[in-house]
């Protein structure tokens, strides 16, 4: 779910270039500044997105140590019960006896010496590493229409087929992962992202 609305980020924002571009007076200059752009911006947010994410797996590796250290400290099986629930989902916790809770309690007690801080792993940079691969390559299929098509209306409604195309596909994904109706989600996307695409124009973004 996740990596989906990544691509859906990048794709919103490389159509909102395209989308207001101007095809009747572009020449070859305006077609290569409009791709710079559209480029340019999928690349810098490529690289917040993938920061933002190792600061929220530092931040949730940090809620961890502090909830193991508080459950640690208490002698209290009640107020351990709710430290422990606090970090499970709520579906998982509300089911779970509490001959579970006190093995979970056990279990994490005998765990060895905690960090003092929160550290990336390698995964972790590996994973920033291909949100930002979504994030700007979700930029290519709309824009390559522009660098293979020297008619620029032809190569806009290539592009807009497109992008409507990988709307529907991440919006079928959406629903797959999330109990909905896949073909129907599917054909919201492309209306909440065309819809979002014209607010951004219009908000000048």
């Amino acid at each position: 779910m996740e990596r989906v609305s990544e691509i859906l980020f990048g794709l919103i924002m490389v159509l909102t270039f395209t989308c207001s571009f101007s095809v009747i007076r572009a020449g070859d200059q305006e077609v290569r500044e409009m791709l710079i752009g559209a480029l340019g911006c999928n690349l810098a947010w490529g690289i917040i997105d993938a920061v933002f994410y190792l600061m929220s797996r530092l931040s949730e590796q940090g809620q961890g140590l502090v909830a193991l250290r508080a459950l640690r400290a208490t002698n209290d099986p009640v107020e351990a019960h709710e430290i422990i629930g606090s970090t499970l989902p709520p579906l998982l916790a509300s089911v779970l006896p509490q001959a579970e809770y006190q093995m979970m309690r056990q279990k994490l007690n005998e765990m060895p010496e905690l960090p003092a801080h929160p550290r990336l792993a390698k995964e972790d940079w590996l994973d920033a590493g291909r949100i930002f691969l979504l994030v700007f390559l979700s930029t290519l299929p709309v824009a390559i229409p522009f660098v293979l098509i020297h008619r620029p209306v032809l190569a806009l409604r290539v592009s807009n087929v497109v992008g409507i195309a990988m709307l529907f596909v991440c919006g079928y994904a959406f629903g797959r992962f999330s109990g909905f109706r896949p073909g129907r989600v599917g054909i919201v996307m492309v209306l909440v992202g065309a819809l979002l695409v014209g607010l951004s124009i219009a908000l000048g973004g």
